[in-house]
């Protein structure tokens, strides 16, 4: 698998692409449950059937140009509002940048990385290591790059981001990401009760950073990426509920800027898993 990964990252991106659409295509006609989620959750957010058509196709894009984002050549990558990172770098206050499971989310930390973290401030994004061994010394060698650092997904790593914003850095989340029991608060998401997690709204609280929306949009033919910038317009509540359910609400209207390109299949509205090292429940 390491061979074929490795083969992948020397590709041209529009190849990638196309064998991705395939790809999206096959899992889609071969997986039930995947079928009846993805069609559930973009019905939920009144998505047109086009759009629903475009996400099978960017799901599996977005798996196959992965080895290229990871250790092959740099992709082409355009800026849409690059401004609003130079103003909030400027309060020296830190930066949280919010990014939805929308287009390629890789490719957004990787371009502020090279754009902004090496000359200005770093950028520090959580993550969690993958099961294969094989895999995760790819990604682990893959993000330790200049201006870009990562944080494990536990309570070191919190300290670490917090760290990091009080030092005027950035740190990068993907706020739609189901967390584990006890890091999340049930709030509405396209008007059903997702599990949704507090961290982004307790950072920004505890730290006064500035809130930034960005995402990865997936350029046709080949053409690289569009990182798009947009301001997080209104005041986090003092209530971290509160303050969750308005993270929310940005990320759908991120979301309908690009429909076609949201992981709709996405477990959204899952069940929490335990912490790790929590205890088993039976009954």
């Amino acid at each position: 698998m390491a061979f074929v990964f490795r083969f992948l990252s020397r590709q041209p991106l529009g190849l990638l692409h196309r064998i991705g659409w395939l790809c999206g295509w096959l899992v889609y006609g071969l997986s039930p449950t995947y079928r009846r989620r993805l069609q559930e959750n973009a019905r939920l957010a009144g998505v047109k059937p086009s759009c629903v058509r475009a996400s099978i196709e960017a799901a599996g894009q977005m798996v196959l140009e992965l080895p290229r984002l990871w250790i092959g050549p740099e992709v082409p990558v355009q800026w849409d509002g690059a401004e609003l990172i130079d103003t909030a770098l400027e309060s020296h206050q830190g930066v949280i940048f919010l990014t939805p499971h929308l287009g390629s989310f890789e490719v957004t930390a990787r371009a502020y990385a090279q754009r902004f973290g090496v000359a200005h401030a770093p950028m520090t994004v959580l993550y969690r290591p993958a099961r294969q061994v094989w895999l995760r010394s790819i990604i682990e060698a893959s993000r330790r790059r200049p201006g870009l650092a990562t944080a494990p997904a536990n309570l070191a790593g919190v300290k670490q981001l917090i760290k990091a914003l009080r030092s005027g850095q950035a740190v990068g989340l993907l706020p739609d990401q189901v967390p584990p029991e006890g890091q999340g608060a049930l709030v509405s998401f396209f008007g059903k009760p997702a599990y949704t997690m507090t961290l982004a709204a307790r950072l920004a609280q505890q730290t006064g950073a500035r809130v930034v929306l960005a995402w990865g949009e997936r350029l046709e033919g080949g053409k690289g990426f569009r990182v798009c910038v947009r301001p997080f317009d209104e005041a986090l509540s003092a209530d971290v509920v509160q303050a969750t359910l308005q993270i929310n609400r940005a990320m759908e209207r991120v979301i309908h800027e690009l429909p076609g390109q949201y992981l709709w299949g996405y477990a959204r509205y899952k069940q929490p898993r335990q912490p790790e090292g929590a205890p088993e429940q039976k009954g």
